[in-house]
């Protein structure tokens, strides 16, 4: 399935897919952090996150315990003592294009309410080894690498033979943890290799295998016979602030005694950024050591640590990445396929061609628009080039895990060569494929009746963020769903496939190819198992467009059960009335996301009808009120205007943390507002409702701070 795009997998094929990835992630990390030979280049290695990151995105039912996102480095290997960090050692969000180092300063400044901008910091991402070294008093006391992150390995005495580690430094905060990058200059490395290649020993691949090499090694008098170079970028555990800016401290490092890049810079946005990015690019080559691209860092220290870390990464910084490999190849045939949700997706078929190590024999085509020539706003992309079958392509991956056109040969293009013809119907059902206003996805009109839908539909129902049927994987729901002995067409017939397998003597499902009397049995214990199921799950089991996890538990917070949240949407079903106001006001859910719900749930549609049915086979759940007793537990609140002390995302966090539900809008069931300067309706609405109404102070004394 290597290359195939993302859009193409089925669960089953995502779910085998993603223990590839894991495996493959898991070795190349050994290889390249506990082993120092790499075998596959960084290109590569990014792209396997980059697919497992998309699949999960697409499948977050499948996401592993073991997965790669969640994982930095690799284990310490055996022979050296181990180290705990202080303070995690992380990896780093990577972007490959300019939009992309753009929507990471978007996010940072929406993240922190900060309307004007934000100055970064970059630098050279070195192409070496992670090392933190802790002093205390001055003295260097400690060197680890960075392992998995949690724990690396001790090479205090390797360390301690570097030229560019000063042992002892002067004017430092009582603890220090310095961070930086090992790495071996190209010069260095080969006169490394000569001297090896003479002594009769092995020769290394590359500068960075040498210095990761040479840095671990069990007797630090190699160590100290290898040419290694440090330079110091990060810290951990300090006793004292270094500065109350990225730049600064980078320059304190430098006064102290270490080594920075000086090609680090102060930037005033994202302009900026690229502009230093293309300087840096350009001297690449030139620079006598390796970088793979440009790291850029909030500046403002205070405003990285309210930024804070995702599970693996920080918020505040991103790697941009120079790009990988490009390739061109022929383009065989466009094939549409069909989600759960009616998308007609166009997949490129190509004459099978090795981009950054990888074979590439399907791209993603993304719709209609990208074909033509134009972006979801029209506008011209690709110099106004158009897709036609037949064409020499280029394609690019740069680190991106769905295969990507990035350019057409028009030079190269057969003189019969037609433009493609976007279907206008269903190529699974012959259903009428629409195009709604402002939407860039054509969508089948079939619902129930088209088969692609409806096995899709199924394998949503089943995976598992949804009901997670033990035994009844995608390639179960297929089978079944085009059997004519034991037919699984709706999520309630799955219910009943015990009953059916019961009634029927003659072809017992335990006697058919795949299952034995274990099997059956197991299968039928699993579905039974799973008729118990609470709200938020059954609600995001349903499949309905823009309804995903997250919103389907915002849902069943709201709402607590399936009655009260089934005669809301009922009632909501005019997009009217109160009904329809408090379920647009829930935050979160807005209005687009209430009009799919309604569509999908019309008592009067043939879905409502299937979901009816399905509804009365189970035990649902409700939700529980949060176990707090917090002074606004179970309170709907809603913030408005300006809040000066935290951002709206942050008051939002800390308000459902502590029970209460946060609402967009106020109505009757409001029971209190908070409101800063600049409050405008909202506030009114309050006053005019009789809805309690404080400002951002109340609200902090009101919660304890």
């Amino acid at each position: 399935m290597t290359g195939t795009a993302v859009e193409a997998l089925t669960e089953a094929e995502a779910r085998a897919e993603l223990a590839r990835l894991a495996a493959a992630i898991a070795a190349a990390n050994a290889a390249y952090h506990t082993l120092d030979t790499p075998e596959i280049s960084d290109a590569e290695f990014d792209a396997l996150k980059r697919r497992n990151a998309a699949i999960e995105a697409r499948f977050p039912g499948l996401k592993r315990g073991d997965s790669p996102s969640d994982q930095v480095g690799a284990p310490v290997a055996d022979g050296f003592g181990k180290v705990a960090h202080r303070v995690r050692m992380l990896s780093l969000e990577n972007a490959f294009a300019a939009e992309e180092v753009t929507e990471f300063d978007d996010r940072v400044r929406k993240f922190l309410g900060h309307g004007g901008g934000i100055t970064y910091t970059a630098e050279p991402k070195i192409d070496g080894l992670s090392l933190s070294l802790r002093y205390e008093g001055g003295t260097l006391v400690q060197a680890a690498t960075r392992g998995d992150g949690e724990v690396g390995e001790n090479v205090t005495e390797n360390a301690r033979t570097i030229g560019d580690i000063p042992r002892q430094v002067s004017g430092a905060p009582e603890v220090m943890e310095v961070r930086g990058e090992v790495y071996m200059a190209h010069a260095d490395f080969a006169a490394l290799n000569d001297r090896q290649a003479a002594a009769g020993e092995k020769t290394f691949a590359n500068p960075r295998n040498a210095a990761a090499g040479s840095l671990r090694q069990l007797d630090a008098a190699i160590t100290a016979s290898r040419p290694l170079r440090f330079f110091a970028y990060a810290w951990g555990e300090l006793s004292a602030p270094l500065a109350p800016t990225q730049m600064e401290a980078i320059r304190r490092l430098r006064v102290l005694g270490f080594q920075t890049n000086p090609l680090t810079v102060l930037c005033d946005g994202p302009e900026a950024m690229l502009a230093q990015y293309r300087l840096i690019e350009a001297q690449r080559a030139t620079l006598g050591y390796d970088i793979d691209g440009v790291v850029y860092k909030v500046n403002e220290l205070a405003l990285q640590a309210r930024l804070g870390f995702r599970s693996s990464t920080p918020r505040w910084a991103i790697a941009h990445k120079f790009p990988a490999e490009l390739a061109w190849t022929e383009l065989l045939g466009i094939d549409i396929q069909v989600g759960r949700t009616g998308a007609l997706s166009p997949v490129a078929r190509l004459k099978p061609v090795t981009v950054g190590g990888v074979v590439v024999s399907n791209a993603t085509l993304h719709n209609e628009d990208y074909i033509a020539g134009r972006d979801s706003r029209g506008e011209v992309i690709r110099g106004g080039k158009d897709i036609r079958v037949g064409d020499w392509v280029q394609i690019y991956r740069a680190g991106d895990v769905i295969p990507k056109v990035a350019d057409v040969d028009l030079g190269r293009r057969k003189s019969d060569a037609q433009p493609y013809v976007f279907p206008q119907v269903c190529p699974e059902c012959g259903s009428p494929a629409h195009r709604e206003e402002g939407d860039s996805v054509r969508r089948c009109t079939g619902g129930l009746i088209c088969p692609a839908q409806g096995v899709e539909r199924l394998k949503h129902f089943v995976s598992r963020g949804a009901f997670d049927i033990e035994g009844l994987g995608a390639k179960q729901v297929e089978m079944f769903f085009h059997d004519s002995i034991l037919p699984v067409k709706t999520p309630a017939d799955i219910f009943t496939l015990a009953a059916r397998d019961a009634d029927n003597p003659l072809q017992k499902l335990r006697n058919r190819d795949g299952f034995g009397e274990v099997s059956a049995a197991k299968l039928f214990a699993a579905i039974e198992a799973r008729r118990t199921i609470p709200l938020d799950r059954l609600i995001f089991s349903l499949g309905i467009r823009h309804i995903g996890e997250t919103s389907s538990s915002l849902l069943a917070r709201h709402y607590g059960g399936w009655e009260k949240f089934i005669q809301a949407i009922d009632a909501a079903r005019n997009f009217t009335g109160a009904e329809w106001d408090e379920l647009t006001a829930i935050d979160g859910i807005g209005a687009v996301s209430a009009r799919a719900l309604i569509d999908a749930l019309h008592p009067d549609s043939s879905e409502r009808a299937e979901v009816d049915r399905l509804v009365q086979a189970l035990s649902i759940v409700p939700v529980k009120a949060a176990a707090t007793d917090s002074p606004v537990a179970g309170l709907t609140v809603v913030f408005t205007g300006t809040l000066e002390k935290m951002t709206r995302a942050e008051a939002k966090a800390r308000a459902e943390a502590l029970g209460a539900k946060v609402a967009g809008s106020v109505s009757a069931k409001t029971d209190l507002v908070v409101a800063g300067p600049g409050a405008g309706s909202k506030a009114k609405d309050a006053e005019r409702l009789g809805v309690r109404l404080i400002d951002e102070d109340a609200w902090l004394a009101l919660i304890g701070g």
